[in-house]
């Protein structure tokens, strides 16, 4: 009776009995063995923070984007584009939108070990040994919308050297920024419907790797806030933000959540939580912006399971 929702997850789905009785403390379980060696062994997780994103959000490529929106397709624009370089913000940690999910991981595994990195982290390829092996067995993504193309290269090659790359949100890997490790700043290079060569910026397409994500990752962005969109499988109670779409019928789908427009004639896309098995390893994407589900502990025990099964179960 007084089980938590993680132990129950381990019961059902590996198996393991719990012998206490109904007025025992649920916790018990935990001191199984059995429990120890087969779920709780060492692995390592890096959760990358979007520092990236951060500088672009900080007063920066938005003011830009909405100061030059209504710009031809045919303008090249230079007034307003120096708002289109940001400084990295020196103090991520007051940004960062996961000190929940390190807390959790920290009890939910808590014999492995858990480092937060940042996207400059990446850039650098610090994710790899000298002899070009993983440093991490996963590695968790939240809102990386903007990324070097040195970043997204590496996130790929630690895929394909048999990582597992898990993707808490929509909206990833849409614009390309190149940066500078002498000035710690980002530029814009292509991406969210502009490019930029550091003078001036002009139209041009909205997402960056559009069909070399949909290969490896699996999926693509839907759409943003103006489109009506209603989850009719809804388990978490989750509220249109920015989710990714199935584009690669390789995927297996694991939790489809029934989008549709709300409207005539509707779209037809699937915003699903789902695998892709990439070269060695495996992207797990949620589909959904999980940020807004912060505290909602039916999807803290679906993430759980998926850690079980994707992260320590390989």
């Amino acid at each position: 009776n007084n089980a938590t929702g993680n132990e129950e997850i381990i019961s059902k789905n590996y198996g393991i009995s719990n012998n206490c009785s109904s007025t025992s403390h649920g916790s018990e379980l935990f001191k199984s063995k059995a429990i120890e060696n087969s779920f709780f062994k060492q692995i390592k997780i890096g959760f990358v923070d979007p520092t990236f994103t951060f500088a672009a959000y900080d007063h920066s490529f938005y003011l830009f984007y909405n100061i030059s929106g209504s710009a031809s397709e045919t303008s090249n624009i230079s007034k307003y584009a120096n708002l289109l370089s940001s400084k990295v913000p020196q103090n991520p940690y007051d940004l960062r939108e996961s000190d929940d999910i390190l807390l959790h991981l920290k009890w939910l595994l808590p014999q492995s070990n858990i480092d937060f990195i940042t996207d400059q982290d990446v850039h650098k390829g610090s994710l790899f040994s000298d002899t070009g092996g993983n440093l991490y067995d996963v590695l968790i993504l939240s809102h990386q919308e903007y990324v070097t193309q040195r970043e997204y290269d590496n996130l790929k090659k630690f895929v394909a050297n048999g990582g597992i790359l898990i993707l808490l949100d929509g909206n990833v890997f849409y614009g390309e920024v190149k940066y500078d490790e002498i000035t710690d700043k980002i530029a814009l290079v292509k991406g969210h419907g502009w490019a930029f060569d550091g003078k001036s910026a002009w139209k041009s397409l909205a997402e960056r790797w559009e069909e070399e994500t949909s290969q490896w990752v699996g999926s693509n962005y839907l759409c943003c806030f103006g489109d009506d969109i209603i989850f009719r499988n809804n388990p978490f109670d989750a509220k249109h933000d920015e989710e990714q779409y199935v584009t690669n019928p390789k995927v297996k789908i694991l939790l489809d959540y029934n989008a549709t427009e709300n409207k005539p004639n509707p779209r037809k896309f699937v915003v699903a939580t789902y695998e892709l098995e990439h070269d060695k390893g495996k992207v797990l994407t949620l589909g959904l912006y999980t940020d807004d589900l912060k505290g909602n502990q039916r999807f803290w025990r679906f993430f759980d399971s998926l850690l079980y099964q994707y992260a320590l179960g390989k």
